[in-house]
């Protein structure tokens, strides 16, 4: 299929760079760019991603403020993941 696209310059004379190194068109390092592309898409449309951890509930500890950064370091110094800090 035959089209027009409308592209910068310096993308242009990249692509034609390339095409000269491969000893192919310009037409085909673009027509391989954008597979690469649309594949790339497809698979990260197809990530599963793996589960966020969630709070199983309970309490924080007195005084402890999660908008306070050196309190949650603290408490990481600790050695105790923050959902078994209570």
């Amino acid at each position: 299929m035959r089209t027009t696209l409308t592209i910068s310059d310096t993308l242009y004379e990249q692509a034609k760079v390339q095409a000269a190194r491969e000893g192919s068109t310009v037409g085909s390092v673009f027509e391989a760019a954008l597979q690469a592309y649309l594949k790339r898409a497809q698979l990260l449309q197809q990530a599963v991603l793996p589960p966020l951890p969630v709070h199983a509930g309970g309490v924080l500890r007195p005084g402890f403020d999660l908008d306070d950064l050196s309190t949650v370091w603290e408490l990481l110094d600790e050695g105790l993941p923050l959902d078994q800090v209570h």
